[in-house]
């Protein structure tokens, strides 16, 4: 794996700009909530879920191209606990709509730690 680049750093600052604007950091609380179910949890319902597979499937796009340190984003986010979390409802929208490339990336990355 590549060291992190200046380059990187740059654009984990402008995705974490980012994702306040989306509201990222008060989708989180209600993710890790005591309540919050992730076998139950939809994504057409759910706007936190929503937004965090929007979210961690376009930083896993970037780093399946290489684009973005995937060292760096695991050192910066836990994507295999967000996964845990929102993977469900990623997974149910794939049968759904019968596309197996539904939050492929966001997947493999949560995986690619392991």
């Amino acid at each position: 794996m590549a060291k992190p680049t200046n380059s990187d750093a740059q654009l984990m600052i402008q995705i974490a700009q980012w994702g306040t604007s989306l509201g990222v950091e008060e989708a989180m609380p209600q993710l890790f909530a005591d309540d919050f179910d992730p076998n139950t949890a939809d994504a057409m319902d759910n706007p936190a879920v929503r937004k965090m597979l929007m979210f961690g499937e376009s930083i896993g796009t970037l780093t399946k191209h290489d684009l973005l340190s995937r060292k760096l984003v695991h050192d910066w986010l836990w994507i295999e606990g967000i996964w845990s979390r929102v993977g469900p409802a990623a997974l149910k929208q794939r049968a759904r709509f019968n596309e197996p490339r539904l939050y492929e990336n966001l997947e493999a990355l949560a995986k690619s730690s392991t």
